[in-house]
């Protein structure tokens, strides 16, 4: 089992660090909120599972599974509407050729 929650953690954790880093070098906004947004779900949900895994079955790790659900919910929901806000309120999406942001 300490194996498996260390795969986990450690997977988790690269996939925040690659959403960190499409943070800095991706151009404009919009893609900057699709890195974050998949990275971040994908690498906070395996992270909190590694830690659920490491807790064994009590009522701690159904708590974060739980969390898990929640963030799987609400953070794809969040940077949808970001996106959609930012649209609304005339931010251009980048263009190739164009100067970055």
């Amino acid at each position: 089992m300490n194996t498996i929650a260390t795969l986990m953690l450690v997977v988790g954790f690269g996939f925040v660090l690659a959403g960190a880093i499409g943070i800095l070098r991706l151009p404009d906004f919009y893609c900057r909120l699709h890195a974050m947004g998949k990275c971040d779900t994908l690498g906070v949900a395996l992270m909190v599972g590694g830690v659920a895994v490491l807790q064994g079955v009590t009522l701690t790790s159904g708590k974060l599974l739980l969390v898990v659900v929640f963030v799987s919910l609400a953070n794809p929901t969040a940077t949808h509407a970001l996106g959609r806000a930012a649209l609304r309120a005339g931010l251009r999406p980048w263009m190739r050729g164009e100067k970055r942001s």
